[in-house]
């Protein structure tokens, strides 16, 4: 729901709640201001009908309600004595309605000839339940059409006044980090947008400029560090070849490349890792995962002989998802890795391909791994010091990268399954 609309919503429910108020305030006083006409036409006409009697003494024989809406009937002194003008509703039988319909009544009391008589004068009004039915169908299509003139502003009135703001949100939406853009400021009198561009302008400025240190010192980082790494391990393996060192040193210089081979591979995975998250794997293309794993399946063939692990792949569809080729090969590399290193001997490892997943399972002797902790950096499920730590931490922000969903289970086999439909 977008913001003008969510504004409707609260103003609809607000609004509806005045005009609840108002109908209620509005139908007391229009009650008050018939009941007040009423009795002030009953007061003329009981005014004419006394001047009418000394006129016209056979009126005092009207004793039922006629064509004149009036009766007449004589009645004692102490009767007369106890009258006052009393105005109340009551119902009387109409003849066109063929029903009892409600009427306003005054009765009173007047002296003529010496003698005291009670005069009741009836005058028609509005039905209260037709006019609550009618007010409350007014108010339902007045609701209606201030609601339809308020959605009518939003969408042209509103629309324009927030376009500013709007114009800056979809710039935001469209921008990425490492990509050749900048943020453009709007065009805007209004002293709250106005801010908020150099705000957000600001924001995106400093985002890009920490973004290009960053990447920068990772790359050199990762150059500096690989040259003297690379030098040391030359000069060990120089060393090593000279067959003039004792058995025990050249245990040692073993031990010393071995440690830099894992520190070279380390730095290779921390410096992938880094690019994945900061997203700087932008190409992407229709990538058949079939094709990736039947290839990564012969390349790690030698390595799963020396394991004593059959690997078997089940196409069940033919997947393809639109990512870049590299991140994919990446992902699929490293969950079969893992799967033929962390397995028994002899052993298998079975790869499903789904239409929206492929999922690796694999035998082992280790117990469940904690689903939570599986894929934070540098978490080891065994002791191997050749294992880096971040082989399933790889996996799991390539996964984040996409939007795509991995699950773990144990079922007397490791499973992992990737779902790459987002």
């Amino acid at each position: 729901m977008n913001l003008l609309n969510h504004t409707l919503k609260y103003l609809s429910i607000a609004l509806l709640g005045i005009l609840s108020v108002w109908a209620v305030l509005f139908y007391i006083n229009m009650l008050d201001e018939v009941y007040d006409s009423l009795d002030d036409g009953l007061d003329n006409y009981k005014m004419l009908i006394v001047d009418k009697v000394r006129e016209d003494p056979a009126t005092l024989s009207r004793n039922t309600f006629g064509e004149g809406n009036y009766e007449i009937f004589e009645i004692s002194e102490q009767e007369a004595r106890k009258v006052r003008d009393v105005y109340q509703d009551t119902l009387m039988y109409m003849q066109n309605e063929k029903d009892l319909e409600p009427v306003r009544m005054l009765s009173t009391a007047f002296f003529q000839n010496g003698k005291h008589y009670e005069l009741k004068i009836i005058s028609s009004m509005v039905e209260e339940d037709d006019l609550i039915e009618d007010l409350f169908f007014a108010l339902i299509w007045l609701y209606v059409a201030l609601l339809a003139s308020i959605l009518l502003v939003n969408n042209l009135l509103l629309q324009k006044v927030w376009k500013p703001f709007y114009d800056i949100l979809e710039q935001l939406k469209r921008f990425r980090l490492g990509k050749e853009q900048s943020f453009e400021p709007v065009e805007t009198n209004v002293k709250e947008f106005r801010v908020l561009n150099e705000t957000v302008g600001t924001l995106v400025n400093h985002a890009v400029d920490i973004y290009s240190s960053q990447k920068q010192f990772i790359e050199n980082a990762s150059h500096e560090l690989q040259t003297p790494i690379a030098i040391s391990m030359n000069k060990l393996e120089l060393l090593a070849e000279r067959n003039n060192l004792p058995e025990s040193d050249m245990e040692t210089v073993g031990q010393v490349i071995q440690t830099l081979e894992r520190l070279t591979r380390l730095n290779k995975s921390l410096l992938l890792l880094s690019k994945i998250e900061n997203r700087q794997f932008s190409d992407a293309e229709n990538v058949s995962i079939n094709l990736i794993v039947k290839d990564l399946a012969e390349e790690f063939a030698d390595f799963a002989e020396f394991k004593d692990v059959t690997i078997s792949v089940d196409e069940k569809a033919d997947l393809h998802v639109l990512m870049n080729k590299d991140l994919a090969a990446i992902l699929i590399s490293n969950l079969l890795k893992n799967a033929i290193v962390h397995n028994t001997s002899p052993g298998k490892v079975d790869i499903e391909i789904n239409p929206n997943s492929f999922k690796i399972t694999n035998s082992s002797k280790a117990a469940a791994l904690d689903p939570e902790k599986m894929f934070h950096r540098f978490h080891k499920g065994s002791n191997d010091k050749n294992n880096t730590g971040l082989g399933l931490a790889i996996v799991k922000a390539i996964v984040g990268f996409y939007g795509f969903e991995i699950r773990y289970w144990f079922d007397k086999e490791h499973v992992i399954e990737v779902f790459l439909m987002a």
